[in-house]
């Protein structure tokens, strides 16, 4: 655990010195103040990475001391201490603004891993300031490419919901940069200085995707060793990105509502409701209308999710843009390998063009580095570009031979593993290429496995 500076505040001296003991073994900067009035006064004079706190206190209470502090030092993080009978309390302090509160008695190692998690974000919010103007240059509206009359109306859809509480699903087929205008929408607006934290749906099980989404309490399953705070709580005033959100489990999808709607949910393992702030955008690849009609989602989840739709063209559906995005990614990728690369030559632009882009943007964004880094030349042409399995019929090797009498599954196995072995066995490069999430690669691989 990295060092921190630490202001414990506690009328009891007993207390005080256990939780100053317990800090200064584990390495940290550790202040102490007798009552609240003495705190409020330290926090004022000098900056605290945490704050922990007792919440009974006379004749200035935690809740009072929280207010005082998060008013002067909002970075500061506030740990309560608290009774058993003070548990409402507790829960008024997290709305007030405090990151967590620890129930008396508790060991060391309980505290130890409360502070943890406090500093953890705290490095999270920081990160978040020093990357702000990087993000907001790459995210902002303006330089997000593309002039066609299809993004234009993406960048009119996305500015107008950029400062919205609504839920946003960003739709599009994989690579056309749903992540992008996520991150666009974020930085674009009233958000844009508070978390933004990203889940991805399709990498995690249902049990495990539970957790991560909305914590869970110590004790409350097999290896939960210490709560875990959620993603929707650590979003709190911010946006979470629910990225492959056609991915969730029909089971995990009542509890996903009821947090969309109420705006308030319950760790896993626990009783007490959590409230929060957070502007949900989602994205996906799929058809969610045919998956309401093949009851892997629920209809009423998919209305809460289609709030404010955005729809992402296909590369293939805007190809005026496609000399201006080569551009882009050049001067990106020279920069970044300090090459001597001017420019492309004009068969290049050509091949770019009539090529299908079956990876849409990311595609070409990947065609355009592989070429910047493996080249000498000052200009690029066609012979420094190699491309995907679409251009199959264009006689590159890449093709796959239909034979008479050949099943459907026989032929999307054959399809599968030999973009599999074109990609060199990246499963996430080659769902992008295939249209399928990550998950479905995965599933198809053990279905093989056992025939």
């Amino acid at each position: 655990m990295a060092k921190a500076a630490i202001l414990v505040i506690d009328d009891e001296s007993l207390m005080r010195e256990y939780v100053q003991e317990a800090l200064v073994r584990a390495g940290h900067d550790v202040s102490i103040a007798s009552n609240g009035r003495e705190g409020i006064e330290m926090a004022g004079a000098k900056t605290f990475d945490v704050v922990v706190s007792d919440l009974k206190m006379q004749p200035i209470d935690g809740i009072e001391v929280l207010r005082a502090i998060r008013a002067h030092s909002p970075a500061t993080a506030c740990i309560i201490m608290t009774a058993y009978g003070t548990v409402d309390t507790a829960v008024t302090a997290l709305k007030e603004g405090a990151f967590d509160y620890i129930m008396k008695p508790f060991t060391p190692d309980e505290l130890e891993l409360a502070v943890s998690r406090a500093l953890e974000r705290e490095r999270i919010a920081q990160e978040n300031q020093y990357l702000r103007a990087e993000l907001n240059r790459r995210y902002d509206f303006s330089a997000m490419v593309g002039s066609s009359e299809a993004m234009q109306r993406v960048y009119e859809q996305v500015q107008k919901v950029a400062d919205s509480r609504a839920t946003i699903l960003i739709r599009g087929e994989s690579g056309t940069g749903k992540e992008l205008v996520a991150r666009a929408i974020h930085f674009g607006g009233a958000r844009r200085d508070r978390p933004f934290i990203k889940v991805n749906c399709a990498a995690l099980s249902a049990g495990l995707l539970e957790s991560e989404l909305f914590g869970h309490e110590k004790g409350s399953f097999t290896g939960a060793h210490e709560r875990k705070i959620g993603r929707f709580q650590l979003a709190d005033s911010g946006t979470l990105l629910l990225d492959e959100v056609s991915e969730i489990g029909i089971e995990l999808q009542p509890k996903l509502l009821r947090a969309l709607q109420e705006r308030e949910f319950e760790r896993v393992g626990g009783s007490t409701p959590i409230k929060v702030d957070t502007r949900i955008i989602c994205t996906t690849n799929r058809n969610l209308e045919e998956s309401v009609e093949k009851g892997q989602l629920r209809e009423d989840l998919f209305f809460r999710l289609n709030v404010i739709p955005i729809v992402l063209p296909p590369l293939r559906e805007r190809k005026e843009d496609i000399p201006a995005l080569m551009d882009c990614f050049l001067k990106r990728y020279v920069q970044e390998n300090n090459r001597p690369i001017t420019g492309f030559a004009p068969e290049s632009v050509e091949l770019f063009i009539e090529y299908d882009w079956p990876g849409n943007v990311r595609e070409l964004q990947n065609t355009v580095e592989r070429a910047v880094v493996l080249s000498s030349a000052r200009v690029l042409g066609p012979e420094h570009f190699s491309f995907g399995p679409s251009r199959a019929n264009r006689g590159n090797g890449n093709s796959v031979t239909v034979r008479i009498g050949t099943t459907v599954g026989d032929m999307e196995k054959e399809l599968i593993l030999r973009t599999l072995e074109k990609y060199n066995q990246n499963r996430t490069h080659a769902a992008e290429v295939l249209g399928i999430s990550v998950r479905t690669l995965r599933n198809k691989l053990k279905e093989y496995q056992g025939r």
